[in-house]
């Protein structure tokens, strides 16, 4: 873990049973942000713009928390259920209403 005066960086693998991805929490004064980097593509929290990682093509799945209770750590990510997703995902077979750990499953195959 990397701390900075109140700043946290955390990265950590995540196993699955066709292989590893990158887990990855942020946290600093006010706020956080978490997301999963897969070989296919990227699980995130409500922070990410779907419109822009459209615009480059990107496969990204998004889950939402709350103010009261904001997805802090790729674990909960897992457990989230993805809202929405950006194209490519969605060609992957990515949609809204699946756990975040169905989407990692479909985000570990690379694309052609």
């Amino acid at each position: 873990m990397n701390t900075t005066k109140s700043v946290t960086a955390q990265h950590r693998l995540i196993r699955t049973s066709t292989g590893e991805a990158v887990g990855a929490e942020y946290a600093w004064i006010g706020g956080q942000y978490c997301a999963i980097h897969a070989p296919g593509g990227v699980i995130g929290c409500g922070i990410y713009d779907l419109a822009c990682a459209d615009e480059f093509n990107l496969a990204v799945a998004i889950a939402k928390g709350t103010p009261e209770h904001p997805l802090r750590t790729p674990e909960q990510l897992l457990a989230a259920t993805i809202l929405a997703t950006t194209r490519r995902a969605a060609a992957m077979g990515i949609k809204p209403g699946m756990t975040g750990a169905e989407a990692l499953e479909k985000l570990m195959i690379i694309p052609e």
